[in-house]
């Protein structure tokens, strides 16, 4: 991780773009997301070299700075395994109170919330959105429409990343492709270890 080689960089807000040295760019694929997809038979058709989403990081000061911001910005592309729309990995936060803000430049999506105990909800995410996450909320973004969906993220620098639990216990509901429409469907079989 890159720090302190920029002061500044450029953010384009009608196409979600960064420019500057800095900036870190990582990509997730499908065959590094697949165990997340509630269809595994639907995953193994797919290549699991398709892009599912792009991130750009920008870390002005040292991961761990109490007092310091880092900015990001996500690319989720569109697409579907089974009827369950391309999505983030998810995250809590390592320290557990740190919040976070997204900004939604362009596309259409759900930002999902979920708590300690489970309980999952979203907010429908569109051009100008702007959703504050509270610390201790674990949060994760599909993509449900037909073009890419882009988003501004804002953190703060010594909040981390818990994807491990994420990985062990999910989200307690998914989006999915109801009848052509986005639904949160709840896990029925969904237990909560994370409390």
């Amino acid at each position: 991780m890159q720090t302190g080689l920029d002061t500044h960089i450029r953010f384009d807000w009608i196409t979600g773009g960064m420019h500057g040295s800095a900036i870190e760019v990582s990509c997730r694929k499908l065959g590094q997301l697949q165990s997340l997809f509630r269809d595994q038979a639907r995953v193994v058709e797919l290549s699991p070299e398709t892009l599912v989403y792009r991130v750009e990081c920008w870390y002005p000061v040292e991961p761990g700075t109490l007092g310091g911001l880092f900015w990001g910005v996500t690319t989720i592309a569109p697409g579907k395994v089974g009827d369950e729309y391309f999505m983030t990995h998810g995250h809590f936060h390592e320290v557990a109170d740190r919040a976070e803000f997204y900004i939604t430049v362009r596309g259409r999506g759900a930002l999902l919330l979920m708590d300690r105990l489970g309980r999952t909800r979203f907010e429908p995410m569109e051009s100008g959105s702007m959703h504050y996450i509270p610390g201790g909320v674990a949060h994760r973004v599909a993509n449900t429409g037909e073009t890419p969906l882009v988003f501004a993220g804002c953190w703060p620098s010594d909040a981390g990343h818990d994807y491990g639990t994420i990985l062990t216990s999910a989200f307690g509901a998914r989006m999915r492709d109801v009848n052509g429409e986005p639904v949160l469907v709840p896990e029925a079989d969904y237990v909560c270890p994370c409390h």
